[in-house]
């Protein structure tokens, strides 16, 4: 809400304007009132609010030199003054120092009024263009970086002071945040069709933090890419950079809602070397994601196609992706896919299949081919693999685990760990460690253990975050539960 001050040495037009205008109709506070120039200019200072009205002539200083003192101090003030004294003068002098409005007096509460709406359409025009300037400003940042960033502090004022700290999130529809909470600012731009959320932080974010961020977008219908956050606001860009990577191995896997780009192990990766329509093929490879492999085998023939490469360099181009797929087939398939490939000669089959002008079919044949042994390999480990992470879950939930480790753990890429978890399970891995940890505290709390021993005992090494999730999860504070089951007894 916005704060106003109204100053007058009239005690009837202070009376008659606190009670007779509806501030908080328009959505203002009315935070204070004083009646001569020195009392208005502490009250000023103390409360700093966005519209002050004043009357021109008061005793200790007037108006118009009140005026002066706020705009040196608050530039961004709107400044409402009213006189019975019509000179030229008065009013030459009030535009120059950017007055929003000047009204005679007696002043009525039509004209407040009038002069109410006045201002509050220029502070949403005002606000309008501040909000283009620092999204124009955070996506210079995201692109350019360092290079950007003293535009990007003048478009953030004082606040840029304050942000000790930047993620950045990537998707393709909109997705928003709330952006009420006093730990953190968020911005959106646009960049092509990505829709980019940039996280400008007040303090060290907390577990809590982005336990509500991805409770938030845990029924998303497509993926979000987090990129690391880091101290610097310059280093915007390396998180944006890791949030479209991330987005894109998210897109591989064809999952949904939140990826990080710290968790996604090898996606996260591209082989030295390798061009991006190699990369796309092997990332497909990695996931299983067979519909996007097959797209990204006929852009890769086309490219062919439309460079009318010498045969010569289309084997090469073609041997060297499918030797690719072979090793992140082993990488899947383990020590015992190895004995496939004994007679696998693809680079005397080019010959013969070039001879009978088959090469594209052949190409894409053997790389669904590779694809679908890596994927069979992958089929018998998952009963296991998701066994195993649930036990390693159970057996270390009281510290704090995160999927990374989970799936180092049982030797998997986290994010196609994650994927195949839900897939198993029927829930997030999130949820499922929630669930698992809070079901453990009502055990607990039914043994007759202290909430912040149980709080411990279940991994959260805060009681307010504890609270929190218990609260969501059962509907009760974990004094309010351990209350009822000592009423149920």
């Amino acid at each position: 809400m916005l704060k106003a001050v109204v100053f007058d040495d009239e005690y009837i037009v202070l009376q008659g304007l606190r009670e007779m205008i509806d501030w908080a109709g328009f959505g203002i506070e009315l935070v204070g009132t004083a009646g001569d120039g020195h009392a208005a200019l502490d009250l000023f200072q103390s409360c700093r609010p966005d519209i002050i009205f004043t009357d021109i002539r008061m005793p200790g200083m007037d108006g118009l030199e009140l005026i002066e003192e706020v705009m040196r101090e608050a530039p961004d003030t709107y400044c409402v003054v009213f006189s019975g004294f019509n000179e030229f003068e008065y009013v030459k002098r009030a535009i120059q120092l950017g007055v929003a409005d000047y009204l005679e007096k007696p002043v009525t509460i039509q004209s407040i009024e009038t002069s109410i709406r006045k201002v509050l359409e220029r502070i949403r025009q005002q606000k309008e263009v501040s909000e283009l300037v620092r999204e124009k400003a955070t996506l210079d940042l995201l692109l350019v970086g360092e290079e950007a960033e003293a535009k990007w502090r003048d478009s953030f004022g004082s606040d840029a002071e304050r942000i000790c700290g930047v993620t950045v999130l990537a998707s393709a529809p909109e997705v928003e945040i709330s952006p009420k909470d006093a730990s953190y600012t968020s911005v959106f731009v646009r960049n092509g069709q990505e829709r980019i959320i940039v996280i400008f932080h007040y303090g060290t974010p907390m577990p809590a933090f982005w336990e509500r961020l991805d409770h938030l977008f845990e029924h998303a219908q497509t993926p979000i890419g987090y990129g690391k956050t880091y101290s610097r606001a310059a280093d915007a860009a390396i998180s944006y950079r890791e949030a479209l990577r991330a987005l894109r191995s998210a897109h591989f896997l064809d999952a949904r809602g939140v990826f990080r780009f710290e968790d996604l192990g090898d996606l996260a990766e591209a082989p030295e070397g390798m061009t991006e329509r190699e990369e796309a093929i092997i990332l497909s490879i990695r996931t299983g994601n067979k519909a996007a492999l097959l797209e990204q085998i006929d852009r890769f023939i086309q490219w062919l196609q439309v460079e009318k490469l010498d045969l010569a360099v289309a084997e090469h181009e073609m041997l060297k992706l499918i030797y690719l797929a072979v090793e992140e087939e082993r990488k899947v398939g383990g020590a015992g896919s190895s004995a496939k490939y004994d007679s696998y000669k693809p680079h005397i089959e080019f010959g013969e299949v070039a001879a009978k002008g088959n090469i594209a079919k052949w190409f894409r044949s053997q790389i669904v081919q590779i694809a679908e042994w890596g994927k069979a390999g992958n089929e018998v480990t998952k009963p296991n693999s998701v066994a195993r992470a649930r036990q390693f879950i159970e057996q270390n939930c009281t510290r704090d685990l995160s999927l990374l480790e989970v799936a180092e753990h049982v030797g998997m890429n986290p994010t196609y760990f994650s994927v195949l978890f839900k897939e198993e399970v029927g829930e997030s891995y999130i949820k499922y460690v929630t669930r698992y940890r809070m079901e453990l505290a009502k055990s607990l709390l039914g043994k007759g253990l202290k909430v912040n021993e149980v709080s411990e005992k279940v991994g959260y090494h805060t009681y307010r975050h504890f609270s929190e999730v218990f609260k969501k999860y059962t509907g009760a504070t974990p004094g309010q539960y351990k209350d009822q089951l000592t009423c149920e007894k």
